[in-house]
């Protein structure tokens, strides 16, 4: 399976992270001497699993590195935009593609380990789209006090996740709901309202279930989806403001030291 790295985000003035990054791209912010994205790339180097790599919204003068061939494609008008973009070249690469890892370049967390696990763990599902989610407890117990949006349903409370599993063929959908998501993916409630009255409702009164939540998501967006719970914090502990920026930074500079 080939993978697509989205790092084309670029914070603005009215964003928590522009004070660090200064119109510089997130994916090149500091942690404990490289980029963030390259522990992205790293974790992605090491998995066996990994065929192809395509980094969209860097140049390859950035200077990462990476054992898997990688293409590197400039940014495009938005992250649906990039997405597209991103799955046409790898369909260039393998034609015959049906699957490909989808990840956001600001999840330093993760491993080859978490990778290889979940790529593994989607082989025999076929739908458009396995969406992972991690537990609320999961993410409190491993990085407390990062403070980030939970959806809390009926069997659940979770935290959306930066690496999911996605067929080709979504290149091929209109475009347009999914950047209505996208511009509130911050606000579960406003996502809830795009998607249908009915599951904002739900969700609020806390009755519908994980597996019920994705159902009614995918059906109103013709597609067909799986949500799965993935036992790894660190694949939604992404870095949106200055003390999650901070917690990695440590959380990584003491794993690098022992």
């Amino acid at each position: 399976m080939d993978a697509l790295v989205i790092a084309g985000g670029i914070p603005q003035p009215d964003e928590p992270l522009y004070a660090y990054t200064r119109g510089e791209p997130k994916a090149m912010l500091d942690i404990h001497g490289k980029p963030i994205i390259q522990w992205v790339l790293d974790a992605i180097s090491g998995a066996s699993q990994v065929e192809n790599v395509v980094v969209i919204g860097l140049a390859e003068t950035s200077r990462l590195t990476c054992s898997k061939p990688v293409t590197y494609l400039p940014n495009q008008a938005g992250m649906i935009e990039n997405i597209i973009s991103g799955i046409n070249q790898i369909l260039e690469i393998h034609p015959n593609a049906t699957k490909f890892l989808l990840a956001t370049s600001d999840i330093p967390g993760i491993t080859s380990e978490m990778v290889d696990w979940e790529i593994e763990a989607t082989q025999d599902v076929d739908v458009d789209l396995c969406y992972f989610v991690v537990k609320r407890e999961l993410i409190e117990q491993r990085y407390p006090g990062s403070r980030r949006t939970f959806t809390r349903l009926k069997d659940a409370e979770v935290c959306g996740a930066d690496l999911h599993v996605l067929h080709t063929s979504i290149a091929s959908l209109d475009p347009e709901i999914y950047q209505r998501l996208i511009a509130s993916r911050k606000n579960p409630l406003k996502q809830a309202a795009i998607l249908g009255f009915d599951t904002l409702l739900f969700m609020l009164m806390h009755t519908i279930t994980l597996d019920k939540a994705v159902d009614k998501i995918t059906a109103r967006l013709h597609i067909t989806g799986r949500a799965m719970v993935s036992p790894y914090a660190e694949i939604a502990m992404d870095v949106d403001k200055p003390h999650q920026l901070e917690m990695m930074r440590e959380d990584l500079a003491k794993q690098v030291s022992h």
